[in-house]
């Protein structure tokens, strides 16, 4: 299901990067090919968004109880094993970087995808612009996250709506390294096609690369023309060791 763009290394690369090494890498992308993963698979890999060192730093964030708004334990609330916790604003610089750059790349996507649904609302082409539209609708709680988990933790597949207004694609960095700080792990997905059975799909993922996918639904091509697919995504139960993941989610929450 997955696709995979590489970025070529870059160089003399800082722990916390600024938004300049954050568009260095991005100028990388085959842009048009990400489009067309997305519109064929529902999600698409960029290989070596960040490196090591800032994976390492934003992992380091998760013991920094000041950088976020509440911590949630999967287990109370039925959603897995393991814990995540949500950013406060202001959200740290990189975070907010990557938030900030990607927004617009992937917003004629979000546009074209709710066009072919039939889906009213478009999506304007600043960041800042959708959540002053979020926070009218009192959608004022930051969203991107850190996640944890250790050896048997899991996260059942689901899908981050929080509200009336949805961005309809998400990113997700693994910030850790596969068969070193943990084993087992994978991410999921799934497509829940009408009147088909449901196909899963395992994104592998090294550490450093984002995946962008679909946050609930997206427009597939059939023979009577366009019907919606549901997404849903998680992780698989972990091995050995313990998996960092930043999630950057584009609409706030209520």
């Amino acid at each position: 299901m997955s696709a995979r763009l590489a970025i070529p290394a870059a160089p003399q690369a800082l722990a916390e990067p600024q938004d300049g090494a954050i568009a260095e890498r991005m100028s990388a992308v085959d842009w048009p090919r990400l489009s067309a993963d997305l519109d064929s698979q529902g999600c698409a890999v960029i290989e070596s968004l960040l490196p090591p060192e800032t994976c390492r730093a934003l992992a380091a964030l998760y013991d920094d109880e000041c950088r976020f708004r509440s911590r949630i334990v999967m287990a109370r609330h039925g959603f897995g094993r393991g814990e995540y916790k949500y950013f406060a604003y202001p959200l740290p610089p990189d975070v907010a970087a990557l938030r900030a750059a990607f927004y617009p790349k992937l917003a004629p996507i979000a546009n074209r995808w709710h066009q072919a649904m039939k889906i009213a609302a478009r999506f304007p082409d600043a960041h800042e612009t959708f959540l002053k539209r979020c926070h009218g609708a009192g959608q004022t709680r930051p969203t991107p996250l850190l996640l944890r988990y250790g050896a048997g933790d899991y996260n059942c597949l689901h899908q981050d709506l929080y509200g009336e207004h949805v961005y309809p694609l998400q990113l997700a960095i693994l910030l850790s390294r596969p068969h070193e700080d943990f084993t087992g792990g994978e991410f999921l997905l799934t497509e829940q096609r009408p009147r088909m059975q449901s196909r899963a799909e395992v994104v592998p993922l090294r550490q450093g690369d984002g995946v962008i996918f679909a946050v609930h639904q997206r427009p597939v091509q059939g023979a009577r023309g366009i019907y919606r697919v549901t997404m849903r995504h998680g992780v698989s139960r972990l091995r050995s060791g313990q998996r960092h993941t930043l999630g950057v989610i584009f609409h706030d929450a209520a």
